[in-house]
């Protein structure tokens, strides 16, 4: 069976990351002066969505229209490695530069995103767009969903595959029939027509969400809401909130993209609406953990929220990076009870971020039985994510934790007050990068193993 095609159609940009470092302010005026170290380019807009699905190991088409300016040249090397079938603009080619000191972005120009045009679209578009099963319009507004003849395919398309719009305050209003049309909150309120409030949640996502169901007659409209997830309302119920995982995010630049390529690969594979917004909300977290588009410049490990620890190292780094001081613990978490709720808030205090180092269900085993651990180490981190102490997660298979800390390289190591020096070998590691172990005081007849214990007489 050949595999299912994805067609990416919409508006492309050229987005620009001046990395370099900041550690001085200019005599001229008081600025910070980048030293540039280097430049690199990538497609945004559609482009970044395809690219996205590309490395997720899709067949994927990006039908869109290109200039034949200097600008579009880096653009289409940019695009390397993904089929694109293109007509001309008409217009230059959108540059958004980004100056990022640290990782973090300084300041963004734009170039070239003030005129707009509908282009034409050839007959080599359209063919594309008929061969897809599946399509994700991500309209930035330059003119491409507006034109009439490609309005006219997507909306018979509608009927037979899944569609995902991804709008945009200035582009066009999705046509009838999609599967999902994915604003943000922002967007949403204003396409609604609604007031936007200070503290704007779930409450107007739901507000604009039926207005916008009923305005543009599609099947589904998916309200993102950044770190709180996003709020689903199709034809067939109550508005559903998705809450996504928490994660520490610099740049969300990307995450929208990420969310309506996801969806429309599970809505492709045939998940219900609901599953699918899931996954996309667990693939969008996953990619700001991983870095956002900072993880596109070179081939960076799987993005995943548990299990590798790409977040965990992101924060410690991030922490590290701003000054602060990195606290990390560890152990089974088996069953989360008061007296664990005390030692990691206890920990947090100690610094600025706290990362949990979790023994993996193997590693439990080990230590504790065969019948342990009694929850899976995707439940228990989750658990330990859930708590406003916790910064980060990292599992480890190992049965100490040495390794895990040779990655973090945290300043502070805290166990509860029941621990010894002899109990802690991890503590002369810390000692070679400058950290130190420490104890927070212990809560006596709180333990899982009484709990368990408990639990099996109830059972």
């Amino acid at each position: 069976m050949s595999p299912k095609n994805i067609v990416v159609v919409g508006d492309v940009l050229l987005d620009a990351d001046v990395h370099g470092d900041a550690s001085r302010l200019s005599p001229d005026a008081p600025v910070p002066v980048v030293d540039v170290a280097e430049t690199d380019y990538r497609a945004g807009g559609a482009g970044l969505v395809a690219r996205m699905l590309e490395r997720d190991g899709h067949a994927v088409r990006l039908v869109t229209v290109l200039s034949d300016d200097g600008a579009s040249g880096q653009l289409r090397g940019a695009l390397g490695g993904i089929e694109v079938i293109a007509g001309h603009s008409g217009v230059p080619t959108p540059v958004k530069t980004r100056i990022r000191a640290a990782g973090q972005c300084v300041v963004r120009f734009d170039e070239g995103c003030g005129e707009v045009k509908i282009p034409d679209v050839t007959d080599a578009m359209l063919t594309a767009l008929e061969q897809a099963d599946a399509v994700v319009v991500a309209d930035y507004g330059r003119g491409l969903a507006a034109n009439s003849r490609l309005r006219e395919l997507l909306q018979e398309l509608a009927g037979r595959v899944p569609v995902v719009w991804d709008p945009h305050p200035s582009g066009s209003t999705p046509v009838p029939g999609v599967a999902a049309v994915t604003p943000n909150l922002p967007e949403a309120i204003r396409a609604a027509g609604l007031s936007a409030k200070q503290d704007s949640g779930a409450r107007e996502a739901a507000l604009a969400a039926e207005e916008l169901r009923r305005n543009w007659q599609c099947g589904s409209v998916i309200v993102t809401l950044g770190g709180a997830g996003a709020l689903v309302l199709a034809d067939d119920g109550l508005p559903q909130v998705i809450p996504a995982p928490k994660v520490q995010a610099g740049d969300p630049c990307g995450a929208g993209d990420r969310f309506a390529g996801a969806l429309a690969v599970g809505l492709m594979g045939g998940q219900p609406l609901p599953a699918a917004a899931e996954g996309a909300v667990q693939q969008a977290a996953a990619f700001l953990a991983a870095g956002g588009v900072a993880s596109l410049r070179e081939e960076a490990a799987p993005e995943q929220l548990h299990g590798g620890g790409v977040d965990a190292l992101r924060v410690a780094r991030q922490t590290r990076e701003a000054g602060g001081t990195v606290v990390a613990t560890g152990g089974c978490f088996d069953l989360l009870h008061a007296g664990h709720a005390r030692t990691l808030a206890a920990a947090r205090g100690l610094g600025d971020c706290l990362i949990v180092c979790l023994n993996s269900d193997a590693s439990v085993s080990r230590l504790k039985g065969e019948d342990r651990p009694i929850m899976g180490q995707q439940d228990r981190a989750e658990l330990l994510l859930s708590l406003e102490c916790v910064d980060a997660v990292l599992v480890f298979d190992e049965q100490t934790p040495e390794a895990a800390l040779e990655q973090l390289r945290p300043d502070l190591w805290v166990k509860g007050g029941d621990y010894k020096a002899d109990q802690l070998p991890e503590a002369a590691l810390l000692q070679t990068w400058g950290g130190r172990a420490v104890t927070v005081p212990y809560h006596p007849a709180r333990s899982t193993t009484r709990l368990a214990a408990a639990l099996a007489k109830v059972g």
